[in-house]
């Protein structure tokens, strides 16, 4: 079993309509300090991105907020939470998570949460990491993604192999669980250790 030390979690500034999904952000952050694990996402402190992060500082554990300028009056209300790293822009924020977590999870959420998912599984996929990637699918939300994915392989645009990239569950513990008991069977379209090369020729632009 894999021991995770930092769980990057995405999420929504929003809660949703229905309480189940406040409960599972509660859950997943209760989750993560039960098992001693330190928590980096977005910076928000408001939606799911609030009460996940609250939870998991409230409970002990380190917290980092990864948060644009342009969102700070956005999506920090009233108070940080943890520590707050403020960047430049989105693909800053998303390469600072990524390199930082030892694990991706997605709580229900919206177009940018999904966008944050999709960029994890695709980086999965070409090699640039090999870092889990978790979807917690409270109460059916994320079923009808999970289909296309399965669409994709049924019509030949993804790999069998690289739809067992995604990792999905219903429950936090049952979720982590899972993950931390995975290992990638994927090919990758390149290995790490290339992402990370500098080419001679191009270093200098």
């Amino acid at each position: 079993m894999v021991k995770f030390k930092r769980v990057c979690v995405f999420c929504g500034s929003n809660v949703g309509y229905r309480k189940i999904f406040s409960d599972a952000a509660l859950d997943l952050g209760k989750e993560l300090v039960k098992r001693k694990m330190d928590l980096v996402y977005g910076g928000g402190s408001v939606g799911l991105m609030g009460l996940v992060s609250e939870t998991v500082y409230d409970g002990g554990r380190s917290v980092l907020g990864v948060i644009p300028t342009a969102l700070v009056p956005v999506e920090i209300s009233g108070h940080a939470v943890g520590e707050v790293m403020v960047v430049a822009d989105m693909h800053q924020r998303k390469a600072e998570m990524a390199s930082r977590a030892d694990a991706f999870i997605a709580l229900p959420g919206g177009y940018g949460t999904m966008e944050e998912l999709l960029e994890m599984i695709t980086w999965s996929q070409l090699g640039i990491h090999n870092k889990p990637v978790g979807l917690l699918n409270v109460d059916g939300y994320y079923d009808c993604l999970l289909g296309i994915f399965d669409k994709g392989v049924q019509e030949g645009f993804i790999k069998h192999s690289d739809r067992n990239i995604v990792i999905a569950a219903k429950t936090a513990g049952e979720l982590i669980q899972k993950m931390e008991g995975h290992e990638p069977v994927q090919t990758q379209v390149a290995p790490s250790r290339s992402w990370n090369e500098e080419d001679p020729e191009t270093a200098n632009l």
